[in-house]
Formats: structure tokens, C-alpha cells, sequence
């Protein structure tokens, strides 16, 4: 039988696998207001690569996540951003695969031919790491072509017009982003039954993290449509989890103090398979000796998505963004950390998931 992604899925990924519960508690809450959200844990193959990680580490944590919550609403495993060189390994474990499709447009691979592989799980076509965004003409082009290879898409991801920078807002026309989106969504209904693609089909928005200035214009589109959407905040989750162990002094805060000084020296090597989603102004960053002697609540103030804090840096903040690897790097001491600060972290990660992201696109 075919797995059938609901109206309303959030992407959350989780780069070291200990933030499931809290993230697992956003959705709860949402649902506790009559908003049913479907968590889709996603670790893309580049992820797996820079963390030392594997696709088969990403399953037991969020089983665990799911029986102590006692969640049984839909919820799945999404190998992201996977083509045919790496999906073999993430067939075992996911039910939910990104097809990106970038390279492909150039001529690497079939979507179909992943297809073939998948054809019993939600499947969703990412075209966001393109260099040029697909317009509502292109997506139609795009629709049809899946149309025509029977592809059962339920989810498409376009470039959409303007900046999606990693982790922090939309940067661009808010009003020329309100009318493409709206007619993506025309586009899509008319595909849906034109080209005879799943009538649940829906608009993934990439990068999705953090661009407030925009959740009430899709909030708004999707309920004069009855459409629904799918949002992909892997990243934010990330920056909780370091504004939780700045949060809590001591060993943490210095170990984040630590990744920043590290980060700040290989910004150019940890921005590199991001660039086209960052925009860091080396100058607005502060030195690793200005960091060093901040406490606890600077550090925090510095790193979270509050823009109307004197304190945030959006810079500093897209740079650590990218760092995960340096937090990689570091092992088991990081780990550690993580759990011995685990009560924090929970509270930031599900306050940021629940109150930033899921409020104001779903239930505000």
C-alpha cells in the first residue's frame, strides 16, 4: 500500500539524533490545538558524510521518541536529497525520499529510474539547489514531464524567487513571493488532475527554516486554497541544540565558544557546499576573542532567531549554521554535553519548533 504524507509535514531534521522527543513535542502541541503536523526526520547523504554518520543510525532514536510519547499519528524517515549513487543505503530505513534532482536537470539520471526504487513511499522532487528559480511556467513543464513518467510525487520542491539563506529570513520581494507561491499552488491543482498526479500533491519549501516574514503569507494561501505544505527546518534544530548549551554554562558553554573559534577560521571550507544559500559578511562577525568573553546569555542572545534583539547576529548565526562538522569533530564530548544539558536543550528545540515556526504558519 502506498504511504500517503498528510496535509501539514515539517521536516526536522536532527543532526547528532538526540532531539526526536522535542521535536516530536512540537507536533503534539500543534495537534493538542487541532493542527495535526507529520514529523519527517531528514539527513540528507552529504549530512551522513560530514558527521560520520549512517543512514541506518537515524531510525532507532525516533522509534524510541515515538513509543515514550505514545504517537501514533503518521510520521516518517526522509533519505534527503538522494540519487541514484547513494540511495541504496537509505532504502532500508526511510519512507520518505527527496529526489534532487539539480544534477539531473543537466543530464545525470532519470527521476524514474529512482522512482522504480521507491515507488511504494512518499516521493518528493527537489529542484531548490538549482541555480535559477522555476517560476509557476517552469513548474507546469516540470508537472508534466512527472505526469508523463507516472511518477506518484507528493510532494515538489522549486527554487522559489529571493534568498532562502540557511537559518535565517527570506530575503526578496514578500509581495512577488505571495503571488508565485499562490500560483505554484494553481499550478499544482491543475496538474494534479491534468496530468493525473497524486491529488494530496504539495509545495515543499526548502530551506524553510526561520523565514518568518513569510509563514503568514503561506499561511494565508494555503487556507484560501485548502492546500498544504511541507516545511524543511533541519538546520534550526542544529542552532537549538548550541543555544542550549550556551545556555547552560560551563563545559557547554565553552565547548560552543570553541566551535565558533574553529568555525571562524574555516568559514570559506564549512561554507563551501552551502553557497549558494549564505550570505556571511565577514565583517559583521565578531573576532573568537570577542566570543570567548561573552557569557551565557550573550552567546544565547547572539545565536537566536530574534530579530528584534539588539544582541542577534544573522552572520554569526549562518556561519554556525554550517558548523556542525566542527561539533562532529569533536566526538563523544560533544555528545556528552548534549546529554548531560538535555533538559535545556528539549525546552529551546521544541519552543523554537512550536512557537517560531508551527504558531505562525499553522495556527496563528
Amino acid at each position: 500500500m502506498k504511504l500517503t504524507l498528510p496535509q501539514y509535514s515539517i521536516g526536522v531534521g536532527d543532526r547528532f539524533g538526540h532531539q526526536a522527543a522535542p521535536q516530536l513535542r512540537a507536533c503534539q502541541l500543534a495537534t493538542e490545538k487541532g493542527v495535526t503536523v507529520s514529523p519527517v526526520w531528514n539527513k540528507s547523504n552529504r549530512e551522513h558524510t560530514l558527521v560520520g554518520s549512517k543512514p541506518s543510525d537515524t531510525r532507532p532514536p525516533v522509534e524510541r521518541a515515538i513509543k515514550a510519547a505514545g504517537w501514533t499519528l503518521p510520521y516518517f524517515l526522509d533519505a534527503d536529497h538522494i540519487n541514484l549513487s547513494n540511495v541504496a543505503g537509505f532504502l532500508p530505513v526511510c519512507d520518505f525520499f527527496t529526489i534532487d534532482v539539480a544534477s539531473a536537470i543537466g543530464g545525470e539520471c532519470s527521476v524514474a529510474d529512482i522512482d522504480a526504487f521507491i515507488a511504494r513511499h512518499p516521493a518528493e522532487v527537489s529542484m531548490d539547489e538549482t541555480e535559477e528559480p522555476q517560476g509557476p511556467a517552469e513548474l507546469l513543464v516540470i508537472l508534466a514531464a512527472a505526469g508523463d513518467e507516472k511518477l506518484p510525487l507528493q510532494t515538489i520542491a522549486p527554487k522559489f524567487t529571493g534568498r532562502f539563506n540557511k537559518g535565517v529570513d527570506y530575503v526578496g520581494d514578500i509581495e512577488g513571493f505571495d503571488k508565485e507561491f499562490r500560483n505554484d499552488l494553481a499550478v499544482l491543482k491543475h496538474a494534479a488532475v491534468r496530468y493525473q498526479l497524486p491529488a494530496n500533491i504539495k509545495l515543499s519549501v526548502h530551506s524553510g527554516s526561520d523565514k518568518f516574514s513569510i509563514y503568514p503569507l503561506i499561511r494565508k494561501a494555503m487556507k484560501d486554497t485548502g492546500a498544504g505544505v511541507h516545511l524543511k527546518t533541519a538546520g534550526t534544530n542544529w542552532l537549538e541544540e548550541l543555544i542550549g548549551l550556551a545556555e547552560s554554562g560551563g563545559e557547554a558553554l565553552a565547548i560552543v565558544k570553541d566551535i565558533y573559534a574553529i568555525s571562524y577560521g574555516r568559514r570559506e571550507e564549512l561554507s563551501l557546499p552551502y553557497a549558494d544559500v549564505l550570505d556571511i559578511r565577514p565583517d559583521h562577525l565578531p573576532t573568537p576573542a570577542a566570543v570567548a568573553a561573552w557569557n551565557s546569555e550573550e552567546l544565547a542572545a547572539a545565536i537566536r532567531h530574534d530579530q528584534k534583539c539588539p544582541a542577534y547576529n544573522s552572520d554569526l548565526r549562518q556561519l554556525l549554521h554550517v558548523a556542525f562538522r566542527v561539533a562532529a569533530e569533536k566526538g563523544q564530548a560533544y555528545i556528552d554535553l548534549l546529554e548531560s544539558c538535555e533538559d535545556v536543550i528539549a525546552r529551546n528545540v521544541t519552543d523554537n519548533l512550536y512557537m517560531r515556526h508551527l504558531v505562525p504558519l499553522l495556527l496563528d
